[in-house]
């Protein structure tokens, strides 16, 4: 039987007014990070005019910025650096999205937000993709939070791009590499770049795998057996270890519970890949796990090689999964919300839909209907803290969620928009 903590009235409400006492720190602090930005924006300005009308050479540009920028950060306790770095950040959102600047001011986004918006859509240089690109992400930050805000830019800025996916991927390959970084206390740090469909796929295949190790120890653990007391990311980084040095690893505890051990465990990703682009007519990049573009080349050869692949059809005005189906057949509603839902329905949660658990929005033991307008992705953390305390889940006819706290306080999650890419222009007659 469940039994939720009973909340006293007078806890009720001291804890509504500290969320409402966090929202006005909030919405003060946004406006004092906008008029930061906007100080810092003229203090660049200042150290551009210096030089402005005398035929200054490059070095004395750059030696006039760091004074000012030596003054500031003495001034503020800052590495002067770190005032210059800030200083051309400050300006390039000023100048470049002064609407984020005057949404940041009024409170409706906060400054990760802004970050997310300047950072991402610094390399749309022509100025009416750049102020689409500003609309278009500013109306999903003042909803959404920083990481989803991040994940609906990327794909808005591979729409509006000048070059395509593959030419920037073709440049940018030439980037791969690993480095070291020596740590405190004996430790370091190895970093790899290269395509986002290896390094997810790798990342994907140490979790499962690290996964497996955790729950054969947690069985060996009731059985009286050594429980294995390390956490997830610190078995990861032992997986890692042992297959970059040994090809294998060292240790398998769970040979004897799955067909071939954790060599057996591959990577699962999730690619939606448009239509035009699956047959190369089309060089339109892809969505990795819903967040990352992938270029069409490597798109169509994760297609190729995998074992099943699904058709999705969307709504051509608001991109929204209509109906999805597959070569080799799983149970179709599981697959439909999966694939229309793309990670964890909880506000804020990036969690990819297939480490998700299909829950009943109202709850079936309630009455609640086994249909397609009742389901939605959870993953267990947000699932457990719907089943077992006072937050309930409503799901709209247009797939939004509308998620009520214990203190009645509604949020929605809309569904994810599928980046809708207009169609190439017809070829010019010969």
């Amino acid at each position: 039987m469940n039994s939720r903590p009973v909340a006293d009235d007078a806890d009720e409400l001291a804890l509504d007014e500290i969320v409402e006492a966090l929202m006005r720190v909030d919405a003060s602090i946004a406006k004092l990070e906008a008029e930061r930005a906007r100080l810092l924006g003229r203090a660049f300005a200042i150290a551009t005019a210096r030089t402005a009308h005398s035929p200054a050479a490059v070095q004395e540009r750059e030696l006039a910025l760091r004074s000012v920028a030596a003054e500031i950060g003495a001034a503020l306790r800052w590495h002067d650096r770190t005032a210059q770095r800030r200083l051309s950040e400050a300006a390039s959102l000023v100048d470049d999205f002064p609407a984020t600047v005057e949404a940041l001011a009024e409170a409706r986004i906060t400054a990760r937000h802004t970050e997310v918006v300047r950072e991402i859509g610094a390399c749309l240089v022509d100025e009416p993709s750049r102020r689409q690109y500003e609309r278009r992400v500013l109306a999903r930050a003042e909803r959404d939070t920083v990481a989803g805000t991040r994940a609906f830019a990327r794909a808005v800025v591979e729409e509006l791009q000048p070059r395509s996916i593959d030419e920037r991927h073709d440049e940018a390959v030439q980037r791969r590499r690993v480095w070291v970084e020596d740590d405190v206390d004996g430790m370091a740090q190895l970093g790899v770049i290269d395509s986002a469909a290896k390094i997810r796929a790798m990342f994907d295949r140490l979790t499962r795998q690290a996964r497996a190790v955790r729950q054969v120890a947690h069985l060996a653990g009731d059985d009286g057996g050594v429980d294995d007391t390390r956490s997830i990311d610190q078995t990861r980084a032992d997986l890692l270890c042992d297959l970059v040095l040994g090809g294998r690893p060292v240790v398998d505890p769970t040979q004897a519970h799955l067909p071939g051990g954790l060599g057996a465990i591959r990577a699962e990703v999730s690619v939606v890949i448009p239509v035009l682009t699956a047959v190369g007519a089309s060089e339109r990049a892809a969505m990795l796990d819903g967040c990352t573009p992938v270029d069409a080349d490597t798109a169509r050869e994760l297609m190729a090689g995998a074992p099943g692949w699904e058709r999705l059809l969307t709504d051509p005005v608001t991109g929204v999964a209509l109906a999805v189906d597959r070569y080799r057949p799983t149970p179709a509603m599981r697959r439909f919300v999966r694939i229309r839902d793309v990670h964890c329905r909880f506000p804020g949660c990036r969690q990819p839909a297939r480490r998700c658990e299909i829950d009943h929005n109202l709850d079936h033991a309630k009455g609640g209907a086994t249909h397609l307008c009742n389901l939605a992705c959870l993953c267990k953390r947000h699932h457990v803290l719907k089943t077992e305390t006072a937050w309930t889940a409503e799901q709209q006819p247009d797939g939004s969620i509308v998620w009520t706290s214990p203190l009645g306080r509604r949020t929605t999650d809309p569904p994810e928009r599928r980046v809708a890419f207009a169609p190439d222009p017809d070829p010019p007659p010969f």
